[in-house]
C-alpha cells in the first residue's frame, strides 16, 4: 500500500468516528428485564400509596 492510500485510509477512519459522535441515536437506552421489573414494582407501590392518602 502506498503512502497516499495509507493517509487517505487514516483520514476516512477519523472522519467516520467524528461523524459517529455527531450523529447520536434517538433510540432510548436499553434497560434489562430485572431493572424494568424493579421499576414497575416501585411505580405500583407509589401509586397504591398515593391512592390511600
Amino acid at each position: 500500500m502506498n503512502r497516499n492510500a495509507k493517509i487517505q485510509k487514516l483520514y476516512d477512519k477519523r472522519l467516520k468516528s467524528a461523524r459517529k459522535k455527531l450523529n447520536t441515536s434517538s433510540k432510548p437506552r436499553y434497560i434489562c428485564k430485572a431493572d424494568r421489573a424493579k421499576m414497575e414494582e416501585e411505580n405500583s407501590t407509589e401509586e397504591s400509596s398515593s391512592k390511600t392518602s
